[in-house]
């Protein structure tokens, strides 16, 4: 059964740990800013309120933007605080107007940490407020892995109808940015007219290759429920193009036009814009139940080629995976690459005959480099170099911020279960103490700007993703392995668990086309 050792009512039954319920405890005390967000998109309801505040007291909140000076809002009516705190920058970024990030992004954390009151309430705001008929400058990357992910993911857990009613919506939204030359997808689309374009900054008009090549694992499960191929037949249109296309010593480059099917830059890089295809190839492949051997085979000749182009070794015996330019290698390495260790690890099985250890030590090699990238505060820079002396370590002022990231702790998760080596939930334990230390604020968490600093400032902003991926992660950590099994589920990019399509259902996918629903335990 894929649903084991999920919550029914309570946590009582869960077993946890003194560890696990600081966990627990660190928790509830986000889900204060988790609903103060909320309000950021909800201001007329009342029913949400008791989530956000104290019983007891009213206290002061800070929200904080980075073009404009905090401001400081008092506990007052609901109608105040809608009149004084502006749409939340996450909205403006990627959602295009779309509302209700934090809340559809922690549904599976709040239903899997077994707090059911929050789930019951965050279920409640989906059904009852969550419209889909949005205008903006909405990132089809964003809305799939945080909204589509989300929402699926919720669905499998629970049952409720709403979750599946909700993102069939959405994934039919999504649809129009497809219709390109190549079917490569544009990168950013209007979800209420369709109009969709490519983002400002990337070169020539082009798509990224970690936003259009991370939607397989969510579109397959759109076809699964729904009973219509179109969503499966969209990505495997896009997988066929990159077969198809010359790939420079094997790899993958960042940019590629959705006119012309070519490649725009030779820019190469597992962290930022090229980390989650990569892991969706192999995840891809173990969700299939390892039926796709297509996937398969993409994913080891890219890790091939990674190994003999970007892997490297620095004087101080790190491992770590270097960016690529046109032939060039930029010695540095992003917190969002370090997601690579759990990703290797998890492929370690699968790969060319007697390559397993290589892998698992591979893996464990790069999540060792990232925990020595965490600073003397614990808590991990955007990025870090190994150059000039350097050793794991962010030699620009403008890398050396923390937004409460979860790529390092997704690589602990991943390494404990592979390996249940204790030195991973220690290493887990010092990023605990770390977050509850450096990040914690009166309404929740908040992102540092400089991990180096003796003395923490704040950037007032709690990201979606902590709630969805570092908190999540951290409670797998300390919790057993069969919550969750890693046979029966596999986590999206946005750590929202998506179960194994075994076989048969695969088998059984044509007759029940009709009936719109798959068995997939």
């Amino acid at each position: 059964m894929v649903l084991r050792k999920l919550p029914g009512v309570s946590a009582s039954g869960m077993g946890l740990r003194l560890s696990q319920k600081f966990v627990f405890l660190l928790f509830l005390s986000g889900l204060v800013t988790l609903c103060f967000g909320a309000l950021f998109f909800l201001p007329d309801t009342v029913r949400l309120k008791r989530i956000f505040l104290s019983k007891n007291e009213n206290p002061a909140v800070t929200v904080g933007h980075d073009n404009e000076l905090s401001k400081k809002v008092p506990g007052d009516p609901e109608h105040q605080r809608a009149n004084q705190l502006r749409t939340p920058v996450l909205c403006v970024v990627f959602a295009g107007g779309l509302r209700g990030a934090s809340i559809v992004d922690s549904l599976d954390t709040l239903y899997i940490m077994g707090l059911m009151e929050e789930y019951e309430e965050a279920k409640e705001w989906v059904q009852n407020n969550l419209d889909l008929n949005s205008n903006g400058e909405a990132s089809l990357f964003e809305v799939n892995i945080r909204y589509v992910g989300g929402l699926l993911s919720a669905y499998y857990l629970t049952g409720a109808e709403i979750f599946k009613q909700k993102v069939m919506e959405l994934g039919e939204k999504l649809l129009p940015a497809f219709n390109t030359p190549t079917g490569i997808p544009r990168g950013v689309i209007n979800l209420g007219s369709g109009t969709s374009w490519s983002w400002g900054w990337a070169s020539a008009g082009s798509s990224i290759l970690a936003e259009f090549g991370t939607l397989h694992l969510e579109f397959l499960h759109l076809s699964q429920l729904s009973g219509n191929p179109l969503f499966t037949e969209k990505v495997m249109n896009i997988r066929k193009l990159l077969n198809k296309i010359e790939k420079p010593h094997g790899l993958y480059p960042n940019f590629l036009s959705p006119v012309s099917g070519n490649w725009v830059q030779h820019h190469v890089s597992i962290g930022g814009l090229g980390d989650s295809f990569y892991e969706y190839l192999i995840k891809s492949y173990l969700m299939s139940d390892k039926t796709d051997q297509e996937a398969q085979k993409m994913y080891y000749s890219a890790m091939e080629a990674i190994e003999t182009n970007l892997v490297q070794k620095s004087p101080g015996g790190l491992t770590y995976v270097a960016e690529w330019r046109g032939g060039i290698l930029d010695h540095k390495m992003g917190h969002l690459a370090c997601f690579s260790g759990g990703m290797i690890g998890i492929g370690a099985d699968d790969g060319p005959a007697g390559q397993k250890q290589h892998y698992l030590d591979l893996a464990a090699e790069i999540t060792h480099t990232c925990h020595e990238s965490y600073s003397p505060t614990k808590l991990g820079p955007e990025a870090f170099r190994f150059d000039a002396g350097a050793e794991a370590t962010a030699t620009r002022l403008s890398d050396r911020y923390y937004i409460l990231r979860p790529e390092v702790i997704e690589s602990y998760m991943y390494m404990w279960r592979l390996t249940h080596d204790p030195k991973y939930r220690e290493w887990g334990w010092e990023a605990v103490e770390a977050l509850e230390k450096h990040c914690r604020v009166d309404a929740g968490f908040s992102g540092i700007r400089d991990v180096y600093a003796s003395t923490v400032s704040h950037d007032n902003m709690q990201q979606s993703f902590f709630l969805s991926e570092t908190l999540k992660y951290l409670y797998l950590l300390f919790s057993d392995d069969d919550l969750l099994p890693l046979e029966d589920w596999v986590f999206n990019t946005e750590a929202h668990p998506l179960p194994v399509i075994r076989k048969r259902c695969l088998q059984e996918h044509s007759a029940t086309q009709d009936h719109g629903q798959t068995n997939l335990e």
